[in-house]
């Protein structure tokens, strides 16, 4: 049986009855263009002279890559792990063919260019009072011992972040290269620090933390990372399913339960909470782990993760009583976790410039991502104004205080 007539059967006149809507996301691909400038060559007829407008600074000094090729290719390399050679075979595929050798020489000049930028960020970032620190292994080749061999250099992360307690300072993140994990390092690194540095049990920080031979005062206070000690406790009870473990497991697991409450409220009324609330537990845990340590063997690594603790409880509980204190350096692993999964994709730095690079550049993209910009964008815009911006205006070019240019600005650039 045939339906009713449609209305362009029966030619009668059309109303809005209701609509559907429907959506699909597509991909529009990237695209490389030239830009060319063209300046104007004129003669002045009574005396002769040439006039000519001076050219359009570039990011690098004579270099072909404009300012958004090149934050592209930064942060498809240090943000989104992409190697250089995987670069060149995306730009092939857009009909551009660009070397590897100058893709590396466009990041090292931009990095150069970057670089007073960077050292600026670092200086402010290490001026403050309370860090929190953490070094990762980076691999670079050795030249002294063969072609191919590389050593273990390493990166270290200082963290300004205030987020936990509403303060005022920004995130940022300082980075520093060094050929190898010496202590003198992170003592240069912080020889004009004094607070609170958040920390692992790292032996090369244990001169920061001793006292001033004639004061008796201490210049760096060491805040402890539960989650350190946390991770000792997770790896003995997945190993030997020890009740002792699990126990501790779950008493440090009430402590992080009532961090996770006070996150981001004032100084006041965390140490309010931590007072009333956490340093109960925490001496209950203390008193606790003292019992349990004599009935289990000495040398067993359940015995040396509770000595870990005890031997720095104060460190420990120093955020019971520092409100500006977390309860532990997680925002510093953060900060290098990008650094771990790239070097598995590029692999090794080529040299102690090219470690120094790799800092600077992290420094400003990560910065860039804890005040929530996107790097790519941030790096096109200040590579594109920072050799023209006036050196003591530098300042605003950092991260926490850059503003994304106007529409309008974008079009007329």
């Amino acid at each position: 049986m045939r339906g009713p007539h449609s209305p362009a059967e029966c030619g009668g006149q059309l109303r809005l009855v209701g609509q559907d809507v429907s959506e699909i996301l597509d991909f529009i691909a990237a695209k490389l263009k030239i830009t060319r400038t063209t300046r104007l060559t004129r003669s002045c007829r009574d005396c002769e002279s040439i006039v000519q407008p001076p050219a359009p600074s570039r990011p690098i000094p004579k270099g072909l890559a404009g300012p958004g090729l090149l934050a592209h290719i930064l942060v498809a390399k240090f943000d989104d792990h992409l190697p250089l050679y995987r670069q060149g075979e995306i730009f092939a595929r857009h009909g551009v063919t660009v070397p590897r050798s100058t893709l590396i020489d466009w990041c090292g000049g931009a990095i150069r260019t970057l670089r007073s930028l960077a050292e600026l960020l670092k200086s402010q970032v290490m001026a403050v009072s309370r860090l929190h620190a953490d070094d990762t292994t980076i691999p670079m080749l050795d030249p002294k011992n063969g072609k191919k061999a590389t050593s273990e250099a390493r990166i270290w992360a200082y963290v300004r972040d205030d987020r936990p307690f509403a303060g005022v300072d920004p995130p940022a993140v300082a980075c520093f290269f060094t050929p190898d994990r010496k202590g003198d390092h992170p003592q240069r690194h912080l020889a004009q620090f004094a607070g609170i540095l958040q920390a692992d049990a790292y032996k090369g920080f244990l001169k920061l933390y001793a006292p001033d031979p004639i004061t008796g005062q201490r210049r760096v206070r060491e805040a402890a990372c539960w989650a350190h000690w946390r991770r000792d406790f997770h790896d003995v009870w997945k190993l030997t399913k020890s009740p002792i473990a699990q126990e501790a497991l779950e008493r440090i697991g009430s402590l992080y339960m009532i961090e996770r409450q006070i996150n981001g409220h004032p100084l006041g009324e965390r140490l309010a909470v931590r007072q009333t609330k956490s340093k109960p537990l925490a001496a209950a845990f203390k008193a606790w782990l003292e019992q349990q340590l004599p009935k289990i063997s000495g040398k067993s690594d359940l015995a040396r993760a509770i000595r870990y603790g005890l031997s720095r409880w104060q460190s420990f509980t120093l955020f019971l009583e520092e409100p500006t204190v977390a309860i532990d350096n997680n925002a510093a692993e953060r900060a290098i976790r990008p650094l771990t999964i790239g070097r598995r994709n590029w692999l090794f730095a080529g040299s102690q410039a090219g470690g120094e690079n790799l800092a600077d550049i992290l420094s400003l993209i990560e910065s860039a991502k804890f005040v929530g910009h996107n790097p790519e964008a941030y790096l096109a815009d200040v590579l594109a104004r920072i050799n023209d911006h006036k050196i003591n205006r530098l300042n605003e070019l950092l991260p926490w205080n850059w503003q994304p240019p106007a529409k309008s600005e974008r079009q007329n650039a």
